[in-house]
């Protein structure tokens, strides 16, 4: 595993991680496999010290020599425009086609939600579209500075892009027993990429008869969301909407602190990260919420066939909210550290 700590709370949330990663596995469930985890220096420090944010040897590393990679975070406010952050993490999903990004929202408890009248569903599985869309940094800026200022950002979507983003989700949801597949998307505006995604979504859900297939607006969906959330099991959505919605949902089943997520390819890496932000705010003040990044860590395992150990982690994690282990962002005194030893010891302990 390639560890990259990243930048704000992100090396104190990672650090919790590969603690309790180091942790789980000592139990004896699974097949044994141990995880070795080598840490590399990037991020905004080291862009600022050598203008470099990752190097062409670096990546090969990251791609030759690992199996998959554990971020923390990105974003420094001493590097305005984030070029550092899309070297790294926009430029690893692209260059390693990480083309799904599932971002799990789980709640662990009914008090967590911010929401007092809503039905509450137990997980909302969010498939973005990771490497098309409005993200790819076409367009461009004309009479820049000027009053009549042009600016264009362009939104690229391919039709083999789309499918196998859509045949992810529903691929997931029969792995899962999942019942219900929506697609997100703003088709009654965005007349070319919108139906595109409508009638690829409809062709591959014809292969799923046993799952129910719908779709929503954006907008709706975000209302939805807050109103009625327990609608949606799996949406599946392209790369500016999933980016938008997962941060919703999160805050809805209990925060972004909470929230873990995978970039990958199925058949090849994957790049494990929280969900939130670097938070430079908060950094080295042991406020930040450990959580998300080592529910990342029960995600690795699970990816690499490690069920029990997952399922354990998951637990452990749950565990810690229920007896109190909580940092102030959900209610709590403890600090980053305290909650990760906590997680870890209860990941450590023999079963029964």
């Amino acid at each position: 595993m390639a560890v990259v700590p990243g930048d704000g709370i992100g090396p104190e949330v990672i650090r919790e991680a590969v603690r309790v990663a180091e942790a789980v596995q000592g139990r004896e469930t699974g097949d044994g496999r141990d995880f070795v985890f080598a840490e590399l220096p990037l991020g905004a420090d080291r862009y600022l010290a050598e203008g470099v944010a990752i190097s062409e040897e670096e990546f090969r590393a990251i791609r030759d020599e690992h199996d998959a990679i554990l971020l923390g975070a990105l974003g420094d406010p001493r590097v305005p425009g984030n070029e550092h952050a899309k070297d790294i993490l926009l430029g690893m999903r692209r260059r390693l086609d990480l083309y799904v990004n599932h971002r799990p929202a789980a709640l662990l408890s009914q008090e967590l939600s911010p929401l007092r009248r809503a039905r509450l569903p137990t997980r909302i599985d969010i498939f973005r579209e990771n490497t098309e869309g409005a993200y790819c940094g076409l367009g461009g800026s004309f009479k820049k500075g000027a009053a009549d200022e042009i600016a264009i950002e362009e939104d690229l979507n391919t039709r083999g892009g789309v499918e196998r983003i859509v045949r992810a989700a529903f691929e997931f949801a029969r792995s899962r027993g999942r019942k219900r597949v929506t697609l997100v998307d703003k088709s009654n505006v965005q007349r070319f990429a919108g139906r595109l995604y409508r009638r690829v979504f409809a062709e591959v859900a014809s292969e799923f008869g046993e799952i129910r297939a719908d779709s929503a607006y954006v907008d709706a969906a975000a209302m939805d969301l807050v109103r009625r959330p327990d609608r949606y099991e799996v949406i599946v959505t392209s790369n500016l909407f999933g980016d938008i919605l997962s941060d919703l949902a999160a805050a809805v089943t209990g925060g972004l602190g909470l929230a873990a997520s995978v970039n990958y390819r199925p058949g090849g890496h994957a790049l494990f990260e929280p969900v939130h932000g670097s938070a430079p705010d908060i950094a080295g003040l042991g406020r930040a919420n450990p959580l998300g990044a080592i529910r990342c860590v029960a995600m690795m395992l699970e990816w690499f066939g490690e069920p029990d150990r997952a399922a354990v982690v998951e637990k452990a994690v749950g565990d810690s909210v229920a007896h109190g282990a909580k940092t102030p962002d959900i209610g709590g005194s403890a600090t980053t550290a305290e909650v990760g030893e906590w997680v870890a010891e209860r990941a450590a302990a023999p079963a029964g």
